[in-house]
């Protein structure tokens, strides 16, 4: 193998970046004058966004068909442009896995249909034996990967920009892109195939570096330029550690919005690198890059290097398993519920503030070291009246969320406490 088997994302993101910057790695489709373009295109964007609140990023029109495949029930999931956010009230009482039916959608344009039995992994590249090329790649049928050894694991999905709606509602700063709230996340129990096993099968070469999965939907163009479809190089350290080829969601096949019929699931990274409805896969001996980790999924803006930092780690959130101004009753003590979750390593230690400083809150033990963690706290209005509920988390590498988060121009990251408000009555 490589004498650099990075699958620290931070690590592998400023490498790749470095390289790109200096000419030493390549992508395809995309020039790096177009790339460039890109990105004065998307600072203004941000810019605009300074004068007239948050600019959408999305590929198709406000107002048409989401392009979504599952039904949306408001009391689920909540519509957002063309992809659907989880409502957490959902999540109470559901167990630690979020089912398929309230699992949120990101797409970035919309969902294809595939027929697992005509659908092909194509592996290619100088990083393979032979050096098979995308027109004549090794190729994985469906039925192939599935009488593969198969393992089953727990991994959270997390899209970059989750929580992005909160950097102009609680801090006045607002930013382009998608306005999620804290729905943009889920954990499920995903069964497939390691992606090592399918790459030694493959016949992967001792130098090899990146992998790069590419997605079969439809190509997305924003600011005047064809990104192509979406892919995004991993290190081979990383792909050979815990990434999985999967097929399986919570104990079914994957539903259509969520990769069918096969997805990669990365582990801790960023949920851009779980690569859904994969097809063409390159396996390359010099460092591969595209517009998800050059342009896209970067850090601009004040404190951040001009040519973009590193979107890499999902930062500490939490989240109430509460409506948004949902109504309790004055006097009688109820159990607050909700869960939180890092990138950096399972949650440590949770704290609730209903209003007189901050306490321990209780942690469900089957959780520890998952994921993320579910947690409970009783409460009792004292009075009716507005009553403001916060949730703070710290991780077992000792990363503490923030009371506010640090701002960049496409609002990735948000990790500050929530101020969930209620009214009791």
């Amino acid at each position: 193998m490589s004498t650099t088997l990075s699958h620290d994302e931070a690590d592998h993101d400023a490498r790749r970046a470095r390289q790109w910057l200096a000419g030493q790695a390549r992508g395809g489709a995309v020039s790096r004058a177009e790339l460039i373009e890109l990105a004065a295109a998307m600072s203004a964007l941000a810019a605009a966004a300074d004068d007239r609140g948050p600019v959408a990023l999305a590929a198709d029109p406000v107002g048409v068909d989401p392009g979504i495949v599952k039904p949306l029930p408001a009391e689920l999931l909540t519509p957002v442009e063309s992809n659907a956010e989880m409502r957490w009230e959902a999540m109470a009482g559901q167990g630690y896995m979020v089912p398929n039916d309230r699992f949120f959608v990101r797409n970035h344009t919309h969902t294809p249909r595939l027929d697992a039995d005509t659908w092909r992994l194509r592996l290619f590249g100088d990083g393979l034996r032979g050096t098979p090329t995308r027109d004549a790649p090794v190729e994985f049928g469906y039925a192939d990967l599935r009488a593969l050894p198969a393992v089953e694991l727990p991994a959270l999905v997390e899209c970059a920009g989750n929580g992005r709606h909160f950097f102009a509602a609680q801090q006045d700063t607002p930013v382009s892109g998608l306005q999620w709230r804290l729905g943009g996340v889920g954990v499920a129990r995903w069964r497939g195939v390691p992606l090592a096993t399918v790459l030694r099968h493959a016949g992967l070469t001792a130098d090899a570096v990146d992998v790069m999965p590419e997605g079969l939907d439809p190509p997305y163009v924003t600011g005047g330029v064809d990104l192509g479809r979406v892919r995004r190089p991993l290190p081979i350290g990383k792909a050979l550690d815990d990434v999985l080829l999967a097929y399986e969601m919570n104990g079914a096949p994957l539903p259509a919005d969520h990769g069918f019929p096969v997805r990669v699931v990365v582990p801790g990274w960023i949920g851009i690198s779980s690569v859904k409805w994969v097809g063409p896969m390159e396996v390359s001996t010099t460092p591969l890059f595209s517009p998800w980790n050059t342009r896209l999924y970067r850090m601009f803006g004040p404190g951040h290097p001009g040519d973009g930092g590193p979107a890499d780690v999902q930062s500490v959130k939490s989240a109430f398993e509460l409506p948004w101004d949902a109504r309790l009753a004055a006097g009688v003590e109820t159990t607050l519920t909700g869960r939180s979750w890092s990138g950096a390593g399972p949650i440590d230690r949770v704290e609730v503030d209903t209003g007189d400083g901050w306490h321990p809150a209780t942690l469900v033990e089957a959780d520890r070291g998952g994921p993320w963690q579910r947690w409970s706290t009783r409460w009792c209005p004292p009075t009716a009246g507005r009553w403001t509920l916060r949730a703070r988390a710290v991780d077992v590498t000792g990363r503490v969320q923030p009371d506010r988060a640090g701002f960049n121009d496409l609002g990735y990251h948000f990790d500050g406490v929530i101020r969930h408000p209620v009214t009791a009555v």
